[in-house]
This record gives structure tokens, sequence and C-alpha cells, in this order.
């Protein structure tokens, strides 16, 4: 089968940078893989060296069928580099896998994610596939749910085309339907809320907008059951990350199927996201994590 092209965003982060390239290394796929690394130009005089120390690494690599280095001049910011670098490159190629410059993949990342975008290529209700899974949800191997995750994914050139970068839009979209109690899994989790900061300025997210894009177009997304990517940017090192310890998961380290039964939403898998994040998101559970610090 063609495999996708695997697209890597760093900014500032040289030793996240090396981890992620070392583990994505260890996938057999990745010999025959074309990847695209897109390096953003730094904010201001003092990032600079970080940036620099980031390119050095991407220019140092080597195990990859073919390595392009596009390297900003000026800083896009995290969401205008995804946008306009996934727009480029898949419209050359139908398909891409994307990767941020914090996650460590399975060795058989690269597997799943290929076999499903190879699999489920025509098929018009799927448009994402991802493959971070939460911890201990006791899922199916693969699933389908209607919500599109961040960390490790990829898709299709005829979903990409669904994108809307106006968060306005999706927002009166989504209430207009009412949709948005659906939309936060029952209340559960703020994305709506994450929409309006995005409409507001007050985040830059372009992940709250391809999740609300597909949601609206009623989409699903083909979701490994075993994590087979791991965020280590809960750090402080990076612009938007933190320190949350409730998305930490060991990485899978065997093969996923991806059979899926039939095209519908698992019912199981959405309570289960649910009921996770209830036990994360809510109010007590966010001051117990407060006091055991």
């Amino acid at each position: 089968m063609p495999l996708a092209p695997i697209l890597l965003f760093t900014y500032n982060r040289p030793s996240h940078t090396k981890k992620t390239l070392d583990a994505l290394l260890k996938n057999p796929l990745s010999q025959q893989s074309e990847l695209f690394i897109f390096s953003d130009g730094a904010k201001d005089e003092s990032d600079k060296p970080k940036v620099e120390e980031s390119r050095k690494i991407a220019h140092s690599i080597a195990g990859f069928a073919k390595i392009y280095l596009v390297e900003n001049q000026e800083n896009k910011g995290l969401a205008k580099n995804i946008i306009e670098g996934v727009s480029q490159i898949i419209e050359q190629y139908g398909k891409v896998v994307v990767l941020e410059d914090d996650l460590i993949t399975s060795p058989w990342f690269l597997t799943f994610m290929n076999e499903a975008l190879e699999k489920f290529e025509k098929e018009e209700k799927i448009g994402h596939v991802h493959g971070y899974c939460y911890p201990d949800l006791k899922l199916p191997e693969s699933f389908l749910i209607k919500w599109a995750g961040s960390w490790g994914w990829g898709t299709w050139k005829r979903a990409w085309n669904l994108f809307n970068p106006d968060g306005q839009a999706l927002l009166n979209q989504m209430e207009r339907k009412n949709l948005t109690k659906t939309f936060d899994f029952n209340g559960t989790y703020p994305y709506t809320r994450m929409l309006r900061r995005q409409i507001h300025g007050e985040n830059n997210s372009w992940a709250i907008r391809w999740n609300a894009s597909l949601f609206l177009a009623d989409k699903f997304s083909v979701n490994a059951g075993r994590s087979l990517v791991q965020n280590i940017g809960f750090d402080g090192s990076g612009t938007h990350s933190g320190n949350k310890e409730i998305y930490t998961t060991a990485l899978y380290d065997k093969k996923l199927s991806t059979e899926i039964p039939e095209i519908r939403e698992n019912v199981a898998a959405r309570a289960a996201f649910e009921h996770y994040y209830r036990k994360t998101n809510s109010f007590w559970a966010k001051v117990k994590r407060r006091l055991t610090k």
C-alpha cells in the first residue's frame, strides 16, 4: 500500500524533537515513509538558539525514505503552521499522518495509521484516524467515535476539505442545531468553551476547529483502543503545555487490529469517554489533584 507522508511540526524543544524522531525510527515503516519537518521560526532573539538546535537535529536525522525540512523564517504559530503544512502536503499526497514535537510513538503507530488510512480511504463516514487513547478505558483495539483527537492523527484530502478555520461560524452552526451538549460529551468536557476561547483570541487552537468541523459534518474517527502515542509535552516546556498527569499512558507495543464491525459510533466508547471526563475534569477531581501535588 502507498504510505502516507509523515508531517512533524517542531519549534524550540530540541530534546523533545529528538525523542519524537528516535521513536518514529523504531517503526518498521519509517524506512519506507517520507518525512516532512515543518520548523517554525523564532518569536524573538531568546528563542533562536533552541530553534536552531532543533533544526540541527532535523538536519542530522536519517532512516526515512526521504526527508524534507521546511524552515519558516518568521514565527507562524502552531495553528497556522499546521493548517498550512497539512493543506500543502495533503494536496500532493491525498493523505497525511501528523505529529507534533512532543509525541512519542509506539513501534506500531505507523502500521496502525497506514492500515486505517488505506482501509477506510473511501468510507465517507470516516474522516480521521487517531493513535492516542486515554488510559484504562478497556475498549476494542480500534473503534469509531465522533471526536477528532490531535495527538498523532491522520486524515485524507476529502476530509480535510471540510476543515473550517472560522470558529464563529462553527459555533453558530453548533448552537443553531442545539449540538453543544453532545459536542461536550454530555457536558463532561468543555469543548464548546474551548471553541469560544479560540473565537475570542484566548487560545489559537487549530484542533478545536478541526474537531468541530468533523463533528458538524457527522464524521467518525477510527481510534486506537490502546495508546500508540504518549505526550511528553506536559512538562512546562511548550507554549501550549501544562502539567497534566491524567493523560499519561503506557505505550502499547503490539500490533493493533483496524477491523471495525460496522460503520457507526461505538456507544460504549462514547460512554467510556464521558466517564473518563467526569472522573478527571470535574471540579472535585481538579481540587483533589491540587491537594495531592
